[in-house]
Order: structure tokens, then C-alpha cells, then sequence
């Protein structure tokens, strides 16, 4: 695919990630914060489809509680020009679930969407996932994202192993990864991203990982 028609995706950057127990730990916060807000830059630069998305659940819930501080968008965001943006309120992990999100990017011509935003290891991922079933090709970059610690009854996971695990896994099927330099450069120059595939990801892995039991 030559000249893909984007949309930005800016999922849930809301202060609930910034502040206790949901924080982002990997990457670190404030660069994954700017580097949105260096995306937001580029899309307005380029005319660019921008869908701004907030996850909200019921009153008086202990997170995204709609009109509570962790429902807001960050401070740094807030105060960019969103009179273009698309404002989306969701309920599920993807931004396609329930909302009106993916007829809005037909309507527009849009083929592409790049990902940024929380968390890498929900909403992200059900996204990108989501998009491939319906006709749209996902971006993700992998400097603008972030994923929390996790621990539960199947064991324990890093924030740091946990997000590029999934980096590995979108790239290997359902989005194309790279960094926010790098996406920069591809839109400078109508570029799709580079993209592999999982056979080709399996015989990397095979190779990668030969003797090993």
C-alpha cells in the first residue's frame, strides 16, 4: 500500500495513567506524553483525521468515573487546539466497540489508523486488533504508548517485558511498529511502515531462538 490515508487514534490519555496504581511505567510517562503530543502536532500539520478518546465508566466508579480527575485529559493535551478532533467517549477496550468511530473514518477515506495513547496491554491492543476485522490497517508507535505492571493469579509481568512482548506481537500481525521519529518520516513521505507477517515472525523466531528448550 502506497500514500495510506491516516487517522490519528489518541486513546485514553487521561490523567487516571499519570496518577496511582494505573500510572504508566513503561516507557516512562512524560515521553510517551510528549511524543503524543508530537503526533498531534504532525496530524494538524498534515490535515490530518485526529479521533480523541476517553474511556468512561459509571458514576461513582473507582477509575474513569465520568467528571472526576482521572477522566480528564492531560493538562497537555487539553490545552492544544482540538476543534478538529473527533471527541469519543468509550466504554469497552477498543474505540470501535459501541461508537461510531469506524463509520467516521470511512466517511473520510481513511485506510489507516495510528495508534497512540493507554495502555499498550488494553485499549491499544483491542484496537488494532479490533481494526483488522474491519478493513483498516493499524500503526502503533511504540514510544507513544505504555503499559503498567501486572500481577494476578497466572503470574507476574514488568511493564517493560510486557510492552515489547506486544510490540513483538502487533508487529508480527496485526499493526505495524515503529517510533515516533519513524512514523514522522513515513508520513513526511506518504509512506506506509514497514510490516511483517507471522511466518515470516515465526521462521525469525525459529532461527532466533534455535537449540533453545
Amino acid at each position: 500500500m502506497t500514500n495510506p490515508r491516516r487517522a490519528l487514534v489518541v486513546v485514553d490519555a487521561q490523567m487516571e495513567y499519570f496518577d496511582g496504581p494505573m500510572s504508566i511505567q513503561h516507557p516512562p510517562r512524560q515521553e510517551s506524553l510528549a511524543n503524543i503530543s508530537r503526533v498531534l502536532e504532525i496530524a494538524a500539520q498534515q490535515d490530518m483525521p485526529v479521533v480523541m478518546v476517553q474511556h468512561e465508566l459509571g458514576e461513582g466508579a473507582p477509575i474513569f468515573a465520568a467528571g472526576s480527575e482521572g477522566y480528564a485529559l492531560h493538562p497537555d493535551l487539553e490545552q492544544l487546539d482540538g476543534q478538529q478532533w473527533k471527541q469519543v467517549v468509550k466504554g469497552y477496550g477498543s474505540v470501535f466497540a459501541g461508537t461510531d468511530v469506524a463509520d467516521w473514518l470511512r466517511e473520510r477515506g481513511v485506510d489507516t489508523i495510528t495508534v497512540v495513547g493507554y495502555m499498550t496491554n488494553n485499549c491499544d491492543l483491542a484496537t488494532a486488533v479490533e481494526a483488522e476485522g474491519l478493513g483498516f490497517a493499524a500503526e502503533i508507535l511504540s514510544d507513544a504508548t505504555g503499559a503498567i505492571h501486572l500481577a494476578n493469579e497466572a503470574g507476574q509481568v514488568s511493564a517493560e517485558d510486557l510492552h515489547r512482548t506486544l510490540m513483538v506481537l502487533l508487529q508480527s500481525n496485526f499493526a505495524a511498529v515503529t517510533t515516533t521519529a519513524g512514523w514522522v518520516e513515513a508520513v513526511a513521505g506518504g509512506q506506509p511502515l514497514d510490516r511483517s507477517n507471522l511466518v515470516v515472525s515465526a521462521l525469525n523466531g525459529a532461527e532466533a531462538f534455535a537449540g533453545c528448550s
